[in-house]
């Protein structure tokens, strides 16, 4: 039960339009050569991991997807979402947007309409299928549950359906979890010992057969397959 951890400080801080990122998943199925340096492939579909900050009314601009698969987690803040799919709507602290481009492909901006910073992890994932419908979801984790967020057949409605899955948890101190899958795990915020290793805020991990135990009050994101 061995995992490797990446640290997100070690790598440079990039960004774009109103956002500054870490950039830690850029996976050659989406990127091919324009890999950055340290960043990691991620697991199935999932192709990229940004952890970004929006400067004081900062936004991304109006900018369109097709046939990627975009999954928003608030962590600090809040943003108001612009775009094709349900304008208009907000997001809060830990609230969860996704995202279906599809073939039909979908136009968003994504702005922090307040005075402080704001933070905001974003994931990609390829679709397994082609040409579908763009489509909106909306998430609202609770304090010590792990929610499916992403993932799963074409015959329930609750998730996008792909075979790569995404769990998202908001884990109150001391809670721990066991996880029988190759996974790529994200702390966004908090501390834990993952596999008997400390894990930090910002820190990327992967492995197989999971074994976590939040320290102190923590966000987690799992990726797997």
């Amino acid at each position: 039960m061995s995992i490797e951890i990446l640290h997100r400080d070690d790598l440079p801080l990039g960004g774009f339009a109103g956002l500054k990122e870490h950039r830690l998943v850029m996976d050659p199925k989406a990127f091919g050569t324009h890999v950055n340096p340290g960043t990691w492939p991620g697991i199935g579909n999932f192709v990229y991991l940004a952890d970004a900050r929006f400067n004081p009314k900062g936004e991304t601009h109006m900018h369109d997807h097709r046939e990627i698969d975009v999954i928003s987690v608030m962590v600090e803040g809040r943003i108001t979402h612009e775009g094709s799919l349900e304008h208009g709507q907000e997001l809060d602290t830990f609230d969860v947007q996704v995202q279906r481009a599809g073939g039909e492909g979908f136009s968003h901006n994504e702005m922090n309409p307040d005075e402080v910073t704001s933070r905001m992890i974003q994931l990609w994932v390829l679709p397994d299928k082609q040409g579908q419908p763009a489509g909106y979801k909306v998430y609202h984790p609770k304090l010590g549950e792990l929610l499916d967020i992403y993932g799963g057949t074409s015959k329930q409605e609750e998730t996008f359906d792909s075979q790569t899955f995404f769990k998202i948890g908001m884990l109150n101190p001391r809670q721990r979890f066991d996880f029988g899958k190759n996974f790529v795990a994200y702390l966004a915020t908090g501390e834990g010992m993952a596999n008997g290793k400390e894990i930090r805020e910002g820190d990327l991990f992967r492995g197989k057969d999971l074994d976590f135990e939040a320290k102190e009050k923590s966000l987690i994101i799992i990726a797997y397959t």
